[in-house]
């Protein structure tokens, strides 16, 4: 079953991703986007990301 994320989760994640892809990390889609918080929202909804949210005690 894919994880679901509530909002808080959901800008931690592209938050995350975005810093990543300004250090220069590699892009997981083709884009003609240049921001790299842009980037990291279009690779949240491609659900490319390898990112996971682990909620617990």
């Amino acid at each position: 079953m894919p994880q679901t994320y509530n909002r808080y989760e959901k800008a931690r994640i592209i938050g995350a991703r975005a810093l990543q892809v300004s250090y220069g990390a590699p892009v997981l889609i083709d884009t003609n986007q240049t921001e790299p918080i842009l980037i990291a929202a279009e690779e949240y909804d491609e659900g490319v990301l390898p990112f996971t949210v682990r909620r617990g005690t």
